[in-house]
């Protein structure tokens, strides 16, 4: 049960984090049009490799942070803080109404792999989403720091992000149209989880403080 609970949370925050248009669910959407579902799936997996790494990179950086407890306090504020960061950046392109236009990768000469890997190396949001989410996990208990934990929610996240991209994959232009069109929408809605995200971890650092106090 606990498991399947990790592979759960696992699954649905990479399933929903892979939703919001960018380049990389643009750029599937354009392969598989163009070149074949097969071709795309493999940008995929390509796509969710690196993601598996630096989600491990991140889970043993949090299994050393929580051992050294004069970072963990500081570690649970910044953890917050990029959370918050992440909901206001959505605030602000819903406010825009920012949305992905024109793929900017449509004329490349790289096999869908290896552009996969290219471009979710050059991801940004990989480490503090991941940072944020994972933080939170542990501080549930969700996510207990365990080997075989880890292997569960690393598994759990792949697929997810590959069920995401297959959303675009198999959906093709028609579903990049109608999540264009309500991209201010789905901004809005992942703003304010994060939000509640990080206000639930503020309050839950302000309330071990007063216990300790």
């Amino acid at each position: 049960m606990k498991q399947l609970k990790i592979f759960y949370w696992g699954f649905i925050i990479s399933f929903l984090g892979t939703l919001p248009l960018g380049t990389m669910n643009v750029t599937a959407t354009n392969i598989s049009v163009e070149q074949g579902t097969f071709p795309a799936l493999i940008f995929a997996l390509g796509a969710l490799t690196i993601e598996g790494i630096c989600v491990y990179l991140v889970l043993h950086a949090l299994q050393w942070v929580n051992k050294q407890q004069r970072f963990f306090k500081i570690f649970e504020w910044l953890t917050a803080l990029i959370v918050l960061i992440l909901s206001i950046s959505c605030f602000i392109a819903a406010i825009e109404m920012k949305s992905f236009g024109d793929n900017v990768f449509t004329n490349y000469n790289l096999s869908p792999f290896v552009l996969g890997l290219l471009l979710s190396t050059l991801n940004p949001l990989h480490i503090p989403f991941w940072f944020g989410w994972s933080t939170v996990l542990m501080n549930k208990k969700i996510l207990i720091p365990e080997q075989k934990n880890f292997l569960t929610y690393i598994i759990g996240i792949s697929l997810g992000t590959l069920a995401g991209f297959d959303v675009f994959i198999y959906g093709g232009n028609y579903i990049v149209q109608q999540l264009n069109d309500k991209q201010n929408i789905l901004n809005w809605i992942v703003g304010f989880v994060l939000l509640i995200t990080a206000g639930i971890q503020v309050y839950k650092i302000y309330k071990k403080k007063i216990v300790i106090a």
